[in-house]
């Protein structure tokens, strides 16, 4: 249910959907004669749409979470020697643009996937779990680690040097499904790579999972010192909110549910 509920109600809850409901809600009223209520809907419409497409916003937001870990170099990491295994999380794939293309696909998330190339020849002797299958809503497409194998052999990577994790659904089910398949022993040193957005509810939830893991955040958005002045491109904009909303929404939801061990994971 829980699973069912992220792929449906998120949507409705992006601030564009929202934006765009409330507007079509504005017109039904006004063609119905109730012409007060519905200019004010469709005023409020247009008043929220300037409001998420012009201000920084959606930096705002995702520079909150992005600085939330530091970059594993920057923390020291390296200084403490080799790792004993590495997380990758999936969503850097698209499995449908590559299934319909016979290319790999990737999408913003892309540094997900150099950071395992960059960390397996940094760490020729440490386990790498890529953990990603079908997060669609019916469960009836294939995994996107069916498409990590083209990529490694383009990384110049074995294909044996990657355990594939295949079940996971959510951020919640690569947390359970990748302890399980790493067995993690006590005093390991595990990394957790994706993307800095992602990292305090993918942290919350590895430990909610009893898996202590050290962050690896990649493929950041929003420069480190955030200079918060108006932009005038609207739909990305909207988009970068949209997407900073679904995170700080996922955040509270598992927080509430008890998949994270925090409402806003640190270090």
């Amino acid at each position: 249910m829980f699973f069912i509920l992220s792929k449906t109600v998120t949507v409705l809850l992006q601030p564009s959907n929202l934006i765009l409901l409330i507007g079509l809600g504005g017109l039904a009223l006004m063609l119905m004669g109730w012409r007060r209520g519905g200019t004010r809907l469709v005023v409020t419409s247009v008043v929220l749409l300037f409001i998420a497409g012009l201000l920084p916003l959606g930096p705002y937001l995702t520079h909150a979470l992005e600085r939330r870990f530091p970059p594993w170099e920057q923390a020291g990491g390296m200084s403490r020697g080799a790792p004993a295994g590495i997380i990758v999380l999936g969503g850097a794939i698209s499995p449908l643009l590559s299934r319909q293309t016979g290319l790999v696909s990737v999408n913003g998330d892309a540094g997900r996937v150099i950071a395992l190339a960059h960390l397996a020849r940094a760490f020729p002797n440490t386990r790498i779990i890529y953990s990603g299958g079908d997060a669609s809503l019916f469960g009836n497409k294939r995994p996107e680690t069916d498409f990590v194998g083209p990529l490694l052999d383009d990384f110049g990577v074995a294909r044996a040097r990657v355990e594939l994790e295949t079940r996971s659904r959510n951020t919640a089910e690569n947390a359970v499904f990748s302890r399980d398949l790493a067995q993690p022993k006590a005093g390991e040193r595990w990394l957790l790579v994706t993307s800095a957005q992602h990292m305090p509810r993918a942290v919350g939830s590895f430990r909610a999972a009893g898996f202590a893991v050290e962050a690896y955040p990649v493929a950041f958005q929003v420069e480190r010192h955030l200079r918060l002045r108006p932009g005038f491109t609207v739909g990305n904009n909207l988009a970068r909110f949209d997407r900073a909303v679904n995170e700080w929404v996922g955040l509270i939801a598992y927080w509430v549910s008890g998949r994270s061990a925090a409402l806003l994971p640190a270090p």
